[in-house]
């Protein structure tokens, strides 16, 4: 791998800083199990405060966040409304299935977007026949939807859906904040929608472990012991949540620059013959189409050239910017694409 390597198959690849390795260098640590590690709590406030929740815990990875929320808000035979294209159900090998007993519904929303009008038909009517409807899943933003994001106008009027119905609403925050950056919209404002977030810190954000889940107190002290089951309790766990602190502090406003990269790759893809599509880029996802079949062909060929990127399907591509993509980097990419 040479040093001009382009890796654009996700912003889960990005080394930390050096400015983040001196903080997590620096933390003060203790056993987390034991409540003893005090980054590690003072990350958990942090984000609280930030959403206006009342706590958070700090877990290994959004898998976990996400699937202990679900194992919080739901019964053995109760089901999970989400969409279709959602990671909770795709990408998280049917944990809802193994950990908590509850079947899904599969909604098909635009993009990946729910509204009230796709939801409410598909809350199940007390019958000994059905499972009990307990909880929605939000994705913000929707990786399948191309990193399409949620605005807080989408968001009220589920949420008051689910509270007429008597449901859970769940917020799978995996790029939160580059929904927060891209519509301007208050995080402070979430915590009054959401009875569970997960936020990951490992992406956008640029530190290398971890997912803070974010809920009520009672919820929360559920979902440590369920942490602890999962075998997700950690001890000196302050020296990576002190990454997601630093993160917090210095790599926020700057994922405007990875949204303006990524818009900038689209014009060139625009540009090409090869692409038939390009979903419109709000954020740092970027899902191109090309013709059925073609799209292995055409990631191997941008490969040789030095830019990494994956397929989506048979004939769909996505890159992804972050922040270890400098200007210079994306202008080679914009060359590749231009000259594949």
């Amino acid at each position: 791998m040479n040093s001009r390597f382009l890796d654009f198959r996700s912003d889960t690849v990005t080394k930390p800083t050096a400015g983040m390795l001196d903080a997590m260098m620096s933390a003060r640590v203790g056993d987390d199990v034991f409540g003893e590690d005090e980054t590690v709590t003072a990350l958990e406030h942090k984000l609280a405060l930030i959403f206006n929740m009342e706590a958070g815990l700090f877990c290994p990875s959004g898998t976990m966040t996400n699937q202990i929320a679900i194992k919080c808000f739901t019964q053995p035979m109760d089901e999970v409304i989400c969409d279709q294209t959602a990671h909770v159900y795709r990408y998280e090998i049917g944990g809802i299935a193994f950990h908590s007993a509850a079947s899904v519904r599969l909604l098909y929303g635009e993009r990946g977007i729910l509204t009230p009008e796709l939801i409410e038909p598909e809350i199940n009517e007390d019958n000994i026949h059905y499972p009990n409807s307990s909880l929605v899943v939000l994705e913000n933003t929707v990786n399948k939807g191309g990193g399409k994001c949620y605005t807080l106008d989408q968001i009220a009027p589920i949420h008051h859906l689910c509270n007429v119905k008597g449901l859970k609403l769940h917020l799978d925050g995996a790029r939160i904040f580059n929904a927060l950056v891209a519509t301007g919209d208050k995080a402070s404002v979430y915590g009054k929608y959401f009875d569970g977030i997960s936020i990951c810190l490992s992406k956008g954000l640029g530190a290398p472990v971890g997912s803070v889940l974010l809920g009520s107190k009672d919820m929360i002290t559920k979902a440590k012991k369920i942490r602890k089951a999962f075998g997700g309790g950690m001890r000196q766990a302050g020296f990576l949540a002190a990454a997601g602190i630093y993160a917090l502090d210095h790599h926020v406003e700057r994922l405007k620059v990875d949204h303006d990269h990524a818009k900038a790759l689209a014009i060139s893809l625009a540009r090409t013959s090869y692409v038939k599509s390009i979903m419109p880029v709000e954020t740092n996802i970027l899902i191109f189409e090309v013709a059925q079949g073609l799209a292995q062909k055409i990631v191997d060929q941008l490969r040789d050239k030095g830019l990494h990127c994956n397929t989506t399907s048979a004939s769909t591509i996505r890159l992804v910017t972050h922040l270890d993509l400098s200007q210079s980097m994306i202008d080679e990419a914009i060359e590749i694409i231009l000259h594949l």
